[in-house]
Formats: structure tokens, sequence, C-alpha cells
């Protein structure tokens, strides 16, 4: 993607980011608050409700009290509650459920595994765990502020807890505990720096109790800019401080880790299942001048024998940086001549889109201007920002013609039969990013912003800009009772409480915070919105393309439920040994808590020079990332991994490693797109009760078996890594080693290598052969991993499916047992293949033994394999 900063931007910002947070308002009168008080309580087999009076007079810290609210609880299922506390009118803004639809479900109390009991004098609720009364969440000794631009709620916390989610950030996995602030407030974060708000927002928390060996989860459902706090003065609590908005909480009981990550899922709805091809390796650049070069990249990569799945182009192709043109370089019969070349060599290709249109003369910014579907002031007339191209007009994604004007562009500019014939796509800038530093009242004028890079763009003057400046209808400053829209008379640029966003004013480096969407939905409210509803318009768009084939969008800006439609790549990263590590645990919150599973680091980092031996590291690290690609900024050394022998080596062996494990991670994948469970996940969460892996973020495990254990000090050679007290087996050597629930150290790991584990009581289908394209890898036939746990006994699964159809003609979803030195296969067979089983190897406490089989993949069948001659594997 193209740099909104450049490295020096990037370090500047790392260096800010540690300066401490001098103009936020401190918190001085909240704790005195009345707060509320509860009558009218009913309770019914499904829930509660009640009202909620002010209970003494208005403190108004941050805005002013509203002094009538009402109560709403709700058991969804035996292991959801649903908790909102709204204004009596309902004309407080809620997060649309156009944008996160709510989750359907009704259960007794009776059936669920948590309680809500709530105080009536001095207004307080409490969620308790039933089964052993262990209380998870607790608003008692704290009142709840509720103003018109101000909440406030804290609950409180066993000591030490561990607290798990709250992104996107690049902080420690395991939260701290102890004088800390999580941002929400979508932002252009170049750096992807620690103790900053970031791109996206997920305000849930996932939290584990050693004492009870329990797990929960808590999604504070509310996209307004908020502080989330976690302190231990005067006891351990996290509080939530929020610029509007209701309180509208879910509360998932687990109990197990991965219980809660499935539960989760039933509210951001299961994810989108990506194409096959979408995980094989590719490849991208900032500042390739032409299509030229970047037939060159694609030959070069052949040259070196290096499987490349997918070429990818940033901005340089398009003609000074506007959406929907071809530059000079990139002309359209080159174009569609290389793209061809791609598709016949079972290649693919990818572009960006921003969501800035270029407020000038062209098709693709009158076509918006007539649809009438820019962000505007409440005069009528078009705001606008700078960003690549210059000057902007940005998209108004509420806008009833926004989805038909993208969709047109998207057709003609993509066209299969006279365009860009893009396989998937690349959206950015979408926080949305604005160069332009607050006030931005002429963003004509270049020096009004802080981005060095912008290149000189065809601006138009300012008498050419009223001439195309559009009237449209005036926006409602008020809203009716029920609407849900945001209440009136509010400061939308400067509210009192200041939250802590890196770029200080709300307005600041985006859009304008007091314009007002289509049906008057105030930027205010829905800024951290504004990417991921992009990101549903643009799935739209490019499923309109194709509607019969599966569709992959990576985006930066992400909310609640943007898995469903979806990618995302972890932002403008820097080529640098502690990112390098940074991307683990930045990986994993996506993954693992968020429910956006394609995810993954610009390899070799994106920001300044990469070296030989970190390009070498992270492009094997990268080979277990799910979005696996190479990126770096134009003006830095090229890195595109034919670059260096070594690196070369590394991704051959990567890639190779990858590709003849794909299918296992796609059947992860699948899974998680089914139930919600995981496909990458942090050690804890396989094993809660071992207190050593409660804060582990340099390991991971890929799919439900390969224990991933990188290399992480600078050109280190040597890496010592945490086994649990398990079986596990060295994938390389095929060996056992005993966890035991200790550390262990690997010496003289050459650049080209990465420790992987398989843990006990595992099958891994793996492909015989890697292949240069994932066509040609699924000609493949697999064999079998076996890798016993304690008791001899081992399980896995297998999906099939064509790779790229929405609905499939059929689907294979094939389990794996071994009992009794016995090999069996069942399940579903309704994927026509010809690819079959050639052999299985089971690992021991000596050498491995391997079998050969021969066997099909299209029903059951079962093999001892004590009768059977077997081939010694030693390594």
């Amino acid at each position: 993607m193209p740099a909104t900063y450049t490295f020096l931007h990037a370090c500047l910002f790392l260096w800010t980011s540690l300066v401490p947070w001098v103009t936020s308002v401190p918190l001085r009168r909240a704790d005195a608050c009345p707060g509320y008080r509860a009558s009218n309580v009913k309770q019914t087999d499904g829930g509660i409700t009640a009202d909620l009076t002010l209970a003494g007079s208005e403190c108004n810290v941050y805005g002013q009290d509203l002094h009538d609210l009402k109560l709403l609880v709700e058991y969804q299922t035996d292991s959801r509650v649903h908790v909102i506390i709204y204004d009596e009118d309902e004309q407080v803004y809620q997060v649309p459920d156009f944008v996160v639809p709510r989750p359907d479900g009704s259960t007794s109390a009776d059936s669920s595994a948590l309680e809500v009991s709530i105080e009536e004098d001095s207004f307080s609720f409490t969620v308790t765990r039933k089964s052993n009364r262990e209380v998870i969440f607790s608003t008692k000794g704290s009142s709840i502020v509720f103003e018109n631009q101000y909440l406030r709620l804290r609950t409180s916390l066993p000591d030490d807890p561990n607290l798990y989610g709250l992104g996107e950030h690049t902080d420690s996995l395991r939260l701290p505990t102890s004088g800390y602030t999580r941002t929400f407030w979508a932002r252009d974060a170049g750096g992807v720096p620690q103790n900053s708000n970031l791109y996206g927002n997920h305000p849930v928390y996932y939290e584990y109790r050693a004492e009870s060996q329990n797990s929960h989860g808590v999604l504070f459902l509310n996209s307004n800019g908020m502080d989330i706090n976690i302190d231990n003065q005067n006891g351990q609590y996290l509080e939530y401080n929020a610029l509007g908005g209701v309180l509208d909480f879910y509360f998932l009981a687990g109990p197990g880790p991965f219980d809660v990550s499935r539960e989760y899922s039933e509210i951001t709805q299961t994810p989108l299942m990506m194409p096959y091809w979408g995980f094989g390796f590719h490849q991208c650049r900032f500042g390739y001048t032409g299509v030229d070069e970047v037939a060159a990249v694609v030959q070069n990569y052949s040259n070196a024998n290096i499987p490349l799945e997918t070429m990818w182009t940033d901005i340089d192709y398009m003609d000074n940086h506007k959406v929907f043109t071809l530059g000079e370089t990139f002309p359209l019969d080159k174009m569609r001549s290389f793209i061809s070349e791609l598709h016949s060599n079972d290649q693919h290709y990818i572009v960006m889109v921003d969501p800035a249109v270029a407020y000038q003369d062209y098709d693709a910014f009158n076509n918006g201007r007539d649809a009438d579907i820019y962000m505007k002031f409440s005069n009528g007339t078009i705001y606008r920002g700078r960003v690549w191209p210059g000057v902007t007009a940005f998209p108004d994604w509420f806008h009833e013609n926004t989805q038909e004007y993208w969709d047109n562009e998207f057709t003609t500019f993509f066209s299969t039969d006279s365009g860009i014939d893009i396989d998937a796509l690349w959206i950015d800038m979408n926080e949305p990013s604005n160069f332009c530093v607050w006030p931005c009242e002429h963003p004509e004028d270049e020096s009004s912003t802080t981005n060095i890079m912008t290149p000189p763009s065809r601006l138009l003057k300012r008498t050419e800009e009223k001439s195309i400046t559009h009237v449209g209808t005036l926006l409602p400053p008020r809203q009716d009772d029920g609407s849900k829209h945001g209440l009136p008379d509010r400061d939308l640029l400067f509210p009192k409480y200041k939250i802590k966003n890196t770029f200080d004013v709300l307005s600041n480096k985006t859009v304008r915070t007091d314009l007002y969407h289509q049906g008057g939905w105030a930027e205010y409210d829905t800024h951290n919105l504004y990417g991921t509803m992009m990101s549903k318009t643009s799935h739209n768009s490019m499923l309109k393309r194709r509607p019969s084939r599966r569709q992959m969008v990576i985006t930066r800006s992400t909310f609640v439920g943007a898995g469903t439609y979806v990618g995302h790549w972890l932002g403008d990263n820097i080529s640098a040994w502690d990112q390098y590590v940074t991307s683990i645990r930045h990986l994993l919150q996506f993954v693992a808590f968020f429910q956006v599973p394609m995810v993954g680091a610009d390899v070799c980092g994106f920001l300044g020079d990469t070296t030989e031996n970190l390009c070498a590291r992270w492009t094997t690290l990268g080979a277990f990332y799910p979005f696996y690609r190479n990126h770096n900024v134009a003006g830095a050394i090229p890195q595109e991994a034919y670059r260096w022998e070594s690196v070369a080596a590394a991704a051959r062996k990567a890639i190779d490693i990858r590709y003849r494990l794909l299918d296992y991670i796609y059947t992860a994948m699948h899974q998680q797109t089914v139930d919600g469970t995981p496909m990458l996940a942090p050690v804890w969460m396989h094993y809660p009760t071992d207190s050593a892996t409660s804060a582990i973020e340099t390991q991971f495990f890929y799919g439900p078996s390969l224990l991933i254990s990188p290399v992480t000090e600078p050109d280190g050679t040597s890496v010592s890594f945490y086994l649990p007290d398990d079986v596990f087996y060295d994938l390389f050597t095929l060996k056992a080693m005993d966890g035991g629930g200790k550390s262990i150290t690997y010496n003289d790991v050459e650049f080209t290598d990465i420790p992987v584990h398989i843990k006990g009581g595992s099958v891994i289908p793996a492909r015989v052969n890697s292949a240069n394209t994932t066509k040609a890898l699924r000609d493949e036939d697999f064999e079998l991993l076996i890798a016993p746990d304690k008791d001899g006994k081992a399980s896995g699964a297998l999906y099939l499916d064509d790779g790229d159809s929405v609905n499939q003609q059929g689907t294979s979803e094939i389990e794996f047992t071994f009992e009794d030195n016995t090999i069996s296969v069942d399940g579903t067979f309704g994927y026509d293949t010809k690819n079959g089983v050639l052999s299985v190897t089971v690992l021991g406490s000596g050498d491995a033994q391997k079998y050969t089989l021969n066997e099909g993949l299209d029903g059951p069948w079962s093999h001892d394999l004590s009768s059977r001659k077997s081939q010694t594997l030693a390594k």
C-alpha cells in the first residue's frame, strides 16, 4: 500500500507515541456523579427490564446528563447474555444493525450459564457464572455516567487478570493491567506503533480466570471514539470512557477459550471462506514504474524458481493516483496482455482502490457527483480533503446510491472483457485517511499536509472547483424520537472528554466529524465504521462482477464483523526486527479474537530498508500467516524474494512447506467459517491451565496441530521456545519430544528454517509434493503424518471443495482416526476427486515408519498397519 508517511514520519510517530498523554482531560468528577436508580423492574423467563432515573443532581462532567434511561437484559442462548442501557426516547446513536446485524436468540434464564442481577437503589448490574458463582462482570462500587457526549462504566476484575483482545493494537498479547489505556479511533497509523490507536476497532476482550479455569468474553458494541482503561488503583478494574452511543454489552460464557471464540462468531457472524488460490504467495511493491517492470518481476520469480501465485500493483498503476484510471506507463492494451499472460499461467492479479476520489473533471468523480454520493457540508457543498491525487471527495457509504455507483465503476473499469480483469481487491486509506492537517480549510494548498511524498497532481484552480461543486439535499441537524441516530446540539468537533487519539483532534488527518451521512448519521458517531462499510460495499461490487466465484478483498480499516466479507493486512509496518516479532501478536488478535482470519503482515517490512537476514527470517515466518505477501515502500531497497540467494532459498523452502500443508490450513479456515474455531491461536488457548503459556506471544498454533516457534533475536540463529506438558514431534526430523512443560533451545537454526512441532494426537494431511501454482498443487496426492498422543491415538480432518465457487457442487469433510495401529477414514465424500492417500507416516519414540496405501478419498476405508510392511524414515 502507499505509505501515508515516509520512514522519517513513521519514526516520528513512533517517538510521539511514547510522549505522555498531557492533552487528555483527566476524570476529576466522574466518581462523584450520582449514578442511577432502578424502578419498575420486571423479571421474565427471558430477561429483565427496568427504568433508570438519575439518582441525584446533574453531574454534567463532560456533557449533559440524561435523566431517564432504560435497561434491557436478554438471555439469548445458553452461553450469551445481552445487556443494553439506552435512553428512554431512543434518540442516542446506536450502531446500525445494517452494519453489524444483531444476533437472534431467546432462551430462559434457567437455561443460561450466566445470571444477571441488579441493585435498584444506586443501580448496578452483575453478571455471574451460575456453575461456581464466579462474578465475571460487575459495576458495583462505581457510578454509571450516561451523558450526551460521554459514557463511563467500570467493572471490577480479579488481581492481575489475564486479558486479551481490545484491538487493533501492537501492544502485548496479554494486556497490561496497570496504567494502561487502549484508544479506539481509526487512523492512518504509519509505522503501526505501540501504545497508539491504529486502523481498526474491535472492543471485545477475552478473560481467563486461573482460579476457576474458566474463560469468558465481553463485547462492548459501540462505534464511538473511546478509551478503555485498565488499572489497579483501589482495586483492579476495566473502565469504558466513550464519546457517545449507548451501553450495549454481550457477555459470552465460554467456558473454554475456543468456546468464547465460537460464541463471539455468533455475534460477528462466521468469517467468509476465501478462495484456495488466496493462500498462495503474493508479491507487491509501492513504486513499480510501469507494467513492464511488474511483468519483469513476475519473470524474475520464475527464473529464480520461486512460486508466485499473485502479482499486486499499488496506486502506481493509476493516472496521478486517481482511482479508476490508468497511467501512461500502465496502458490498457499492455495491462490486458500482462493479465492474460498471468491467467494463462494460472496466476492472479490484484490492484488497490482507495475510497477518496480526485476532485477533478473525470468520469469517476463526475459519476459520483451526479449520483450525489459524496460527503457534504450542511449547505450541500462537497467536503474536500487531500489524499494521493491531491484534492479529493469522500464517498458516503450510507448513501442509497453509493452501492450502485461503486458497482458501476467496478463493472466498467474492472471489466473482464475490456478493462483490468482483477482477481481480487485491495482497499486502503479507509479510516478514512486525509493528508490535510486540521482544520484543512485549503486542501488545494500542499503546505496543508504533512505528507511530503505526495507527487505533483493536476489540481483544479479554485474557480474550476466552484464550477463542479454540487449542492445536494440539506441534511437534518435533529432526529425524531426513536431514530437511534444521535442526540441534537452536540459539539461534534471538540467534545469535552478527549480520547487519547495520537492525532489529537478527532478530525485531524481524517474527514470532519461534524459531517452527516445520508440518513442523518453523524461522522462523529460512525467514523470507526467508514472502513468496514467500504469493505462491505466493495465486496458486493466484486461479487456482482463474478457472482459465482468467491471474493477476496483485503482491507486496512476494520470493525466488529469485518471478517464476514474481507481479510486484513496489518498496515504500514517497518522493516525492523522488533516489528517482525510484533507481527505475531498483531496477527493473533484478528484470527483468534476478532474473527478476521485472512490476515498477515507485509513480509520483510514495508517502511525503510530491510536486511537480508531479516527478510529471510520474515519470509519463513510469513509462510505461516494466513495471508502471505511481500510488500515494501517506494524509495527503499527492493526486497523481492529473489534479490538475495539466502532469501530465495528461504522462500523456496517456506513455500514448499506452506503449499504441502495448504489443505491442512484450508481445512482449518473452513472450520472457522462453519463455527468460529480460530484457524490460528496463541498457545494459552490450547493450554489455558498452564500458567506459563499466558504471556507467550512469539509462538502460535497454525491450525489445530502445528506449533510455530520462530527465531526472534536480530540476526540470531538460536531460539528458546516453550513446549507444554504434552507429546510433540519435530515436523522436520519427525522425532518425538517430551514437552514436559519446559523451555527448549534450538541452536544453529539456518535463516531458511523455522522450528515447527506437531502436537501429539494429530493426523496431518499433506500434499506429497509442492507446485509452482496452487492450481497445479491441487493435482498432487496426499500423505498422512500420524503423530500419536501418549495413548497411541490421533485424529485429523480434511476439507475438499473446488476452491473457488460460492455455491459448491459437492464437498468432502473427511475424518481421520488412528487407534490400535489402525488408520481409518470416514465422513462425507461429496467432492469428486482423483486425488488419493499414497502413504501414511507414523511418528513415535523411535524412527518414523512409512506405509504405502494408495487409497482414494471417495469413501470410507480402514487399514491395520501392524500387518503391513513399513519403511523406516531416519532423519
